[in-house]
């Protein structure tokens, strides 16, 4: 057990908890409009990017002055891939929104241990993540930080686990076509950032949340570790929140 006591926050539906978690990231940009947004893939923040680019539509927020890096790349998917979370990120936020500029990990670098290391340069030349989009999945991971034997500080290549392997499959046309690995943000660059918002939606992460808030704080489930960071709102449905 142990760290802080978790501002947790339940909803009544995956929409209302989404549009709760696009509110906090637009009180960020209008409080910071320079601010540096970590972002998430998957599923669980779609519903929150169609937020943040109805209100930037309707003119009630301008990211001119914002810049983003992503959580994580899948190794040998170009920008171009329709599977790619870069791909991803154009379709449901940045083709939406005016950012400044955004960042991804490049899962095609020639050498990926060096573009692992240029992704923390870059993270850190920027001051750091101001406010960290975190879901959740089934297996207790963040970004891609699979359960492990130790916390990984820095951003890392990772073999993607069997569970989720099997999660994304939804995402592409076969289970071959699956990749194997990501570059994925370590926990010191997500730790680091100043505030954290996690949303899980669904009862298939209630598992997951009960341990991150009552179970162990441990890397064999990575999640947990979010109970020693000062300033994370986990925002649940009330599916997600079914165990508690």
């Amino acid at each position: 057990m142990g760290g802080y006591i978790m501002n947790v926050h339940v909803y009544d539906s995956a929409k209302t908890a989404s549009r709760a978690a696009a509110t906090l990231f637009a009180a960020q940009l209008l409080r910071k409009p320079d601010s540096v947004f970590g972002f998430a893939t998957g599923s669980t923040p779609i519903e929150t990017y169609k937020y943040l680019a109805k209100w930037h539509e309707k003119g009630l927020l301008d990211f001119s002055d914002a810049v983003s890096f992503n959580l994580d790349e899948y190794v040998g998917l170009s920008a171009q891939d329709e599977a790619s979370y870069a791909y991803f990120m154009r379709e449901n936020l940045f083709d939406h929104i005016n950012l400044k500029a955004s960042w991804l990990p490049n899962g095609k670098a020639e050498d990926l241990q060096q573009e692992c290391a240029r992704y923390d340069a870059a993270i850190r030349e920027m001051g750091g993540i101001d406010l960290q989009f975190l879901g959740i999945g089934r297996n207790g991971h963040i970004g891609f930080n699979e359960p492990a034997d130790t916390f990984v500080v820095q951003t890392q290549i990772v073999d993607l686990t069997e569970d989720t392997i099997d999660a994304n499959a939804r995402f592409f046309d076969s289970m071959d076509q699956v990749p194997r690995q990501a570059v994925s943000m370590g926990i010191g660059a997500i730790m680091h950032a100043r505030s954290i918002v996690l949303v899980a939606l669904g009862e298939n992460k209630a598992e997951a949340i009960k341990q991150m808030l009552y179970g162990d704080i441990t890397p064999q489930l990575p999640a947990s570790i979010l109970r020693t960071h000062p300033d994370t709102v986990v925002i649940l449905d009330r599916e997600a929140a079914s165990l508690l």
